[in-house]
């Protein structure tokens, strides 16, 4: 794996995170037990440096003991503390904060109704909703995010990619290049005709830059007793491009939508929190590598911790939901001022806008920053449903099994959100405090040749080069389990993995590779009681 030093941070570190408790010792020592015992294969004294390096940090960012985190914990049924809530349909995914005031719900549901309405072609004389493209990939955030869960790929060759897009990078070539990447100061080398995502729909007059196709192969995997399970491989081709043919060296990013659950929580995590657990140079050599990215945030133009997206390239949300109108919609705003056009479309450039003034001196732009407020909340607010089964035997046996195989890794269980007075607080009232289970450390992790990134001719790309800041075509930031049970009972169509090659929860296991190669490995000695214990688990979530 390649290993690329990181930027230090000029973030004051939050102080809470070095707190000190009476039990800790007792903590670690029951801890390191437990761990010996699920790792015989490797030597005490190797298991127990590995174990309490990595323990060490699950600990402290949890509050409590591993031992409480394997078994069954009550209050882990509320996933997303205070804010989650009990239902299991189709609606999970888009309720409110269950502890959001009546005064604020209000904009909750106007911040929603901005997400589903599509937008439509200026001019229009609906004006608070014109502007789209000229190029663009969807009308409406709902129709990526389907009742605001995940995407899926596209089901057979011609089918639309609906929810899912490509985003597009060309290697590195000169030296400037290359240290602009390596210290962030940029976030990809774009095409100079197709940019940096792929739209494949454009309003009349204006050409789409592709067609997105995609087919599949099968390839069986057998676990030790014998069972089957058949993966499927996608092959994804640009075909009928618009401005002229692809260069054989450009990179594609195939990206399902994300769920939308829970990002307010996710956002209130202390960047400190997640930068501690980064292990860039494996020096605790436990086989585990995360970096944290390091992105410009495009609002305030200075680099910072990188949450958002599947290579944990946008810093708030904020700035995800501005990045998304524009890539995704060729809408602008006061954050993505510029539309979605290069200097090579003609036609794009010349489509009319529905720009509207938004006085101060500030440049016309097609998303309000009321808009982009209510946006904004909404997105912050979409509660996390509670687990389902948190204490049945079967699951509790499934959860010791993810723990076994050492899955909180890269999936940290649990975080303690700070509660403060700062002005970050002051947006997060319903996400202050709360005690969550996300299962993910938001970190980038290389994930192997699998699930790499392709260039346009299928051919995997230099291993070093960069796709989006930091992040290079092998590594992806760990998504959030929490509410993952839930997905298919969202939407039907939901997959899993960045671009939805997995039908199913097992699938996706069995697609890890690179750091999670060993894990995967002690996947596949499962039994069929094993297997059925793992996935309940998953289940739950």
């Amino acid at each position: 794996m390649i290993h690329r030093s990181t930027p230090s941070s000029k973030t004051p570190v939050f102080h809470a995170l070095a707190f000190t408790l009476p039990k800790k010792a007792v903590w670690l020592s029951l801890s390191a037990v437990a761990v010996l015992a699920l790792n015989g294969c490797q030597s005490k004294e190797e298991s127990s440096a590995q174990a309490n390096a990595r323990t060490q940090k699950i600990e402290a960012l949890a509050g409590v003991p591993l031992s409480k985190l394997v078994t069954f914990d009550p209050q882990e049924v509320k996933q997303g503390g205070d804010t989650g809530i009990a239902i299991t349909s189709a609606e999970s995914y888009s309720k409110p904060s269950s502890n959001i005031a009546a005064s604020r719900k209000g904009n909750f549901f106007i911040g929603n109704a901005f997400f589903k309405q599509p937008w439509v072609v200026a001019p229009a004389s609906t004006d608070s909703r014109d502007g789209l493209g000229a190029l663009f990939n969807v009308a409406a955030c709902q129709s990526c995010h389907i009742k605001d869960g995940r995407g899926h790929a596209p089901l057979y060759e011609g089918d639309d990619a609906d929810s899912l897009l490509i985003r597009l990078a060309m290697p590195a070539v000169t030296e400037a290049q290359r240290k602009a990447l390596s210290e962030s100061q940029i976030e990809k080398v774009a095409h100079s005709v197709y940019g940096g995502q792929l739209q494949d729909r454009g309003v009349q007059g204006v050409p789409a830059e592709a067609k997105v196709s995609v087919s599949w192969s099968d390839v069986p995997v057998t676990f030790k007793d014998g069972h089957v399970v058949t993966l499927r491989r996608p092959n994804f081709q640009l075909k009928n491009p618009g401005y002229g043919p692809f260069d054989e060296k450009l990179m594609l990013s195939p990206r399902v939508a994300l769920p939308m659950i829970g990002l307010g929580l996710l956002e209130y995590i202390p960047a400190e929190d997640i930068k501690s657990q980064a292990d860039v140079d494996d020096k605790d050599k436990d086989g585990i590598s995360g970096k944290y990215n390091w992105v410009i945030d495009p609002e305030t133009g200075e680099k910072a911790l990188g949450k958002f997206g599947w290579k944990a390239g946008q810093t708030r949300l904020i700035t995800q939901n501005m990045s998304a109108f524009n890539e995704d919609m060729g809408l602008t705003s006061r954050i993505r001022p510029i539309e979605s056009c290069t200097k090579n479309q003609p036609q794009c450039l010349s489509a009319p806008t529905g720009a509207d003034d938004q006085g101060d001196g500030k440049p016309p732009v097609e998303v309000s920053n009321e808009v982009a407020k209510f946006v904004e909340f909404y997105t912050q607010n979409l509660s996390v449903p509670n687990r389902r089964n948190a204490d049945d035997k079967v699951v509790l046996a499934g959860k010791k099994r993810f723990y076994d195989m050492g899955c909180q890794d890269c999936h940290t269980p649990r975080y303690q959100l700070p509660k403060a007075q700062d002005a970050m607080a002051k947006t997060h009232l319903e996400q202050q405090g709360q005690v969550i289970y996300p299962y993910t450390d938001l970190l980038l992790h290389d994930m192997g040749e699998d699930l790499a990134d392709r260039t346009v001719a299928g051919k995997l790309p230099p291993k070093e080069a960069q796709v989006e800041f930091l992040a290079t075509s092998y590594e992806w930031r760990t998504p959030a389990l929490w509410g993952i049970g839930l997905a298919q009972k969202v939407d039907s169509q939901a997959t899993f993995l960045h671009d939805g090659r997995a039908r199913t929860l097992m699938e996706a296991v069995l697609w890890h590779g690179g750091e999670a190669e060993p894990h995967k490995q002690k996947v596949l000695q499962l039994d069929k009681q094993g297997r059925t214990e793992f996935e309940a688990f998953l289940n739950s979530l």
